[in-house]
């Protein structure tokens, strides 16, 4: 029997038509082909997105060290605990996420009583579905919004840190220190490109009785999203414009134009 030599020749990597668009965009779009599938390179790192997500949601906010960098700006920080004591009843029981604890309630009415002061403004700042996204950019964006909120000699009450916590959270904190506008900040469902993506929900008059439309929301705010600077732009606007006009909400439209944009380092546009 004759031997055949087997020749073995490369399968060359097809690339897809809409590559060019990839610079636009952190979607999974235009990956080529190997075969019928995906390249080797491409499917490990979906791999490593899908790792980082569920890190992502998973991972505990460090409140000490998020306290410490709180108070070296002299800024005070308090924290309190939802009803869902654990990451596991956190995500199956979304409505215990939206309450106090009954020890943090009492605990901010007493620091309520104790000041009594006419608080324009409350900042809450929940770890949500990614605390990896708080730890990133709450601080860049708290130093960024405290330099306008002094410009407008707005009354900022203490700074709540809230774990185990769902938007409608801050309603109820509002509501005890009797807060004009609620500014919650909130780590946000992790996709598989953006792990660190922190969201901020805007209420004028929140109260326990408020329902999403009475909100604003500001999202994608990370390093390769929305940038901070802008971020507090937009918000600043939402917050004056609703100070005018009495309401929040889907009644209040963001017509903000953007007068300063960051240059220091070029992010895609998201489409």
């Amino acid at each position: 029997m004759k031997l055949q030599v087997d020749h073995q020749f490369p399968s060359p990597t097809h690339q897809d038509q809409w590559e060019k668009l990839k610079q636009f965009t952190d979607a999974r779009i235009a990956l080529g082909r190997v075969g019928c599938s995906i390249p080797t390179k491409a499917f490990l790192e979906f791999q490593l997105a899908h790792a980082q997500a569920r890190d992502a949601v998973y991972q505990s906010l460090d409140v000490t060290h998020l306290t410490e960098q709180l108070n070296k700006h002299n800024l005070e920080a308090v924290h309190v605990q939802s009803n869902a004591h654990d990451k596991e009843t956190y995500l199956k029981r979304p409505d215990l996420g939206r309450q106090l604890s009954n020890s943090s309630q009492q605990y901010l009415q007493q620091q309520y009583n104790q000041n009594q002061l006419n608080y324009d403004l409350c900042i809450v700042v929940g770890d949500g579905l990614s605390a990896r996204a708080i730890e990133t950019n709450v601080i860049p964006f708290i130093l960024s919004l405290t330099q306008e909120i002094t410009d407008q000699s707005w009354q900022l009450a203490p700074i709540i840190i809230a774990t185990g916590s769902r938007v409608a959270l801050g309603d109820q904190v509002a509501e005890i220190f009797q807060a004009h506008m609620l500014v919650m900040l909130i780590g946000e469902r992790p996709g598989l490109s953006s792990p660190d993506s922190m969201g901020i929900y805007y209420t004028l008059n929140a109260s326990k009785s408020s329902v999403d439309a009475n909100r604003n929301c500001i999202s994608n705010i990370r390093p390769d999203g929305l940038s901070i600077q802008i971020a507090t732009q937009r918000l600043v606007n939402l917050m004056k414009k609703s100070k005018q006009l009495g309401f929040s909400g889907v009644n209040l439209k963001d017509d903000h134009q953007i007068t300063e944009i960051e240059q220091s380092s070029q992010t895609k546009l998201i489409f």
